[in-house]
């Protein structure tokens, strides 16, 4: 009688990757492989592996950083499971902070993805990569152009330059501009130093100008339906619209309205020990920049949106700030009911003393009318 082999074969490797090699760890569902450096291309990884294990169902993980999801795509593009982890996930012994080498993490995460205690971050397709990095480089030229603004103003200060108070605000007005140009001064050698600082503003505003056009023209080609039902939400523009489908992608892969506000990071941080719970703020794992953006957005749909004014209104008492943070949550929450219907965001209630009234609910004769009286004229 012959015994078969029902279950696959099955290897695990895990990946310490860097700029100039890779720490490669191989162990097979029995016992440890080997321990290597590779040159970093996913191809030397694929061949060695194709060469010494063809007949093995493959998984591999490594941690995610600076080398991004190349790798990832590649490797699942050639049939393996492929799970890019955070790094501040990955389960570790104490003695790992004071012995840390590429060698012990790479067999730390073979070893805990064959047991199975790895949970994978989303891999973006290439176009969306792409995608994301074209608004994280609109963000960085914000910072720059922040920075120039903040070194002109240092360079009138020291040199005991008076601002005229009508233009002394954070406003760059075009006639705030003209007059330092027009300044007189009396070497040359700083009126150069000026003149450079002027061409650098003009150059990094041109183009901060130009990647928020080239970002929104982008998403009103290849993602129309979503960057129109984002928009139609109160406090949501074009440029926070296109900024979500760069940083996010496709909205639909949230299954619940919490995952989202996790993913984002619009959720408080808690402390929880026996009877006694702490709030400690918002939680500090977030993606920062879309957070930042949304709770930006906020105090905007607070001004346009009555709704909102009335939840605001229900909250008083409290921090602004807090208030403003739940209202983002209410943002959120919009945005992946808009973008999972696929119906634009529609106003279906209206305003009675600051109390929402839904739609097709029993409303009395003075409900009635003053709802009658708040709806616009046709």
């Amino acid at each position: 009688m012959t015994t078969q082999l029902t279950a696959s074969l099955k290897l695990y490797i895990g990946l310490d990757i860097h700029k100039k090699s890779w720490s490669v760890h191989i162990r097979s569902d029995i016992s440890d492989h080997k321990t290597m450096t590779i040159p970093p291309k996913s191809e030397v990884l694929y061949d060695y592996v194709q060469s010494n294990f063809s007949d093995h169902e493959i998984y591999l993980t490594y941690e995610s950083g600076c080398c991004g999801f190349e790798p990832a795509r590649y490797l699942l593009n050639m049939g393996w499971h492929v799970t890019v982890v955070n790094p501040a996930d990955v389960p570790t012994m104490h003695k790992q902070t004071h012995q840390k080498t590429d060698a012990i993490d790479c067999r730390n995460l073979s070893k805990q993805l064959q047991a199975g205690q790895l949970r994978g971050i989303y891999i973006p397709d290439q176009r969306q990569d792409y995608l994301k990095s074209l608004l994280r480089h609109r963000a960085d030229l914000s910072s720059q152009l922040r920075s120039i603004k903040n070194g002109i103003k240092s360079l009138l200060l020291y040199h005991d330059m008076k601002i005229p108070d009508k233009y002394d605000n954070p406003n760059w007005s075009k006639e705030f501009i003209e007059w330092i140009a027009k300044l007189d001064w009396s070497e040359s050698t700083i009126k150069m130093c000026m003149a450079s600082k002027l061409r650098q503003l003009q150059f990094v505003h041109s183009e901060y100008l130009q990647m928020a056009n080239e970002l929104r023209a982008y998403c009103r080609k290849h993602h129309k339906t979503d960057y129109y039902l984002l928009k139609s939400i109160p406090g949501i523009g074009g440029y926070l619209a296109a900024a979500v489908l760069a940083e996010i992608g496709d909205l639909r892969r949230f299954n619940r309205s919490a995952d989202f506000a996790s993913y984002v990071g619009i959720i408080p941080s808690m402390r929880n020990s026996g009877s006694s719970e702490k709030i400690i703020g918002v939680t500090p794992r977030c993606r920062a920049l879309l957070r930042t953006y949304i709770i930006e957005s906020a105090w905007v749909a607070l001004r346009l949106d009555p709704h909102m004014q009335a939840y605001y209104r229900k909250h008083t008492g409290k921090n602004p700030k807090s208030i403003i943070v739940k209202i983002a949550h209410k943002l959120l929450n919009r945005m992946l009911a808009v973008i999972k219907s696929g119906v634009p965001y529609q106003h279906n209630y209206a305003l009675n003393n600051g109390k929402e009234i839904k739609s097709g609910a029993k409303q009395t004769t003075k409900q009635r009318g003053v709802v009658k009286s708040t709806s616009p004229s046709r």
